[in-house]
């Protein structure tokens, strides 16, 4: 039996004096302490490996020394934490990202929260370093199936991928893992499944606008100045909700006739200083639709707690209208004109694209009224309609027609009776070919 001399202090544990095996030491408390070295690849220096292990005997601890040094010299490092589940990492990092304001809004957070639900019941007992591709893999498959089914869209498949590549990559960087269980894995295939379709553009025509737009403002005037500001503007209802007619920080600039697009709402009373684009801008409306804002202010907050409200379209209590508040109004003024096809609020965004379109309004200018920071999901949100599309053939169809349309004479015929051969004929018989 060791005696007090034969045990040392080494970095706060009693260890022995000497070495039970190459590498390790017995630990007075239980265990063993392991400490050796190896040669990093990267930096070609060699990096200190020490770790306590209270419940390995010694040929364990051998075995994860031996081990360690040969994944260092391959250039790999070991995980820091490779007991790590996924299911408490992920709640982790979403702890995180909500703190340090990655994650900002109401949506995005329920978002994530959903999603990694989803995500923590396919991986929620796997520790990182064991999270492979071919789980991934297996899952991806399982959830193709739900698609076929018709149980699930792929685009909701590939939003899951999408948060799961943040984690993983996250996690990968954090403890330094040796391989990337997304590596390689694709996203479901989204060309059969589409949003928007001919018979459903979720857009109006623009001949269908003004019989729209009057027929709304008879059945819903509370709610007429928003969706004719969504209308003429493009803005998102989001960016609608939160706007303030009055205040210290009032977004209704009356007597410039400008609008300040600053501020997001997607739940509850939270309210993001910023818009989905994360950019905050401008508008200058013309005295057409300042005249609406005016109108709904004078005309339209009827109850106390809306007049003592500072938002421009406040909810009969004073607060911020709800999610889908346009969605039944549009549906049922869309019923009342016989307009069969599906609309939503987000018809307001899709519509106002085609109206600028059809107004020749330059896509820099639509952009910077609407929001888009590409011209790809400006592309995203119009609708080319039939009007357009013969409207522009016609044009096509004149310049081809332009010279058949025109009178068949001896100094426009392009080579007489024979057509094109007939002057090339008549140089070679002239001698002048």
């Amino acid at each position: 039996m060791s005696t007090k001399k034969d045990w040392k202090l080494l970095r706060g544990t009693w260890i022995s004096s000497r070495p039970v095996l190459p590498g390790v030491w017995q630990r007075k408390e239980g265990g063993h302490v392991v400490r050796g070295r190896a040669t990093d690849p990267a930096t070609r220096r060699l990096r200190e490996i020490y770790k306590v292990l209270p419940k390995a005997d010694a040929a364990t601890a051998l075995k994860w020394l031996s081990e360690e040094q040969a994944r260092v010299r391959d250039g790999a490092a070991s995980p820091k934490s490779p007991s790590v589940r996924f299911s408490e990492f992920a709640a982790s990092l979403f702890e995180h990202k909500v703190k340090v304001g990655d994650i900002r809004s109401a949506m995005g957070r329920n978002r994530w929260k959903y999603t990694l639900q989803r995500l923590i019941e396919a991986f929620g007992d796997h520790y990182l370093d064991r999270l492979h591709v071919s789980h991934v893999e297996a899952w991806r498959a399982e959830q193709a199936a739900r698609v076929t089914k018709g149980e699930l869209s792929p685009t909701t498949v590939n939003g899951y991928l999408a948060i799961l590549r943040v984690v993983m990559k996250a996690a990968r960087r954090k403890y330094q893992l040796a391989h990337d269980a997304l590596d390689g894995v694709e996203n479901l295939d989204t060309s059969e499944h589409e949003t928007y379709t001919e018979e459903e553009p979720n857009a109006l025509e623009p001949e269908e606008v003004a019989p729209f737009v009057a027929k709304f403002r008879e059945v819903y005037p509370q709610h007429f100045a928003m969706l004719y500001l969504g209308l003429v503007t493009g803005l998102r209802p989001s960016t609608l909700r939160p706007l303030r007619r009055r205040g210290a920080e009032c977004d209704v600039v009356w007597d410039e006739g400008r609008l300040l697009v600053r501020r997001s709402h997607s739940l509850g009373e939270e309210v993001m200083r910023t818009t989905k684009q994360k950019r905050r801008y401008a508008i200058d409306l013309p005295p057409e639709a300042m005249k609406v804002l005016r109108w709904h202010v004078a005309t339209q907050l009827t109850t106390p707690e809306q007049e003592d409200s500072d938002l421009l379209f406040p909810s009969i209590t004073g607060g911020f209208r709800t999610q889908k508040v346009l969605n039944v109004p549009i549906a049922e003024t869309a019923a009342e004109l016989g307009i069969t096809k599906h609309l939503t609020q987000r018809a307001l965004r899709r519509t106002f694209n085609d109206l600028a379109r059809a107004a020749a309004v330059s896509d820099l200018v639509t952009r910077s009224i609407s929001g888009h920071l590409t011209e790809a999901m400006q592309r995203h949100y119009s609708t080319v309609n039939g009007a357009e599309q013969r409207a522009a053939l016609a044009k096509v169809i004149r310049l081809v027609d332009h010279r058949s349309a025109a009178p068949a004479t001896a100094a426009n015929a392009p080579g007489g009776e024979d057509g094109g051969e007939g002057t090339r004929a008549s140089g070679e018989e002239s001698g002048t070919g």
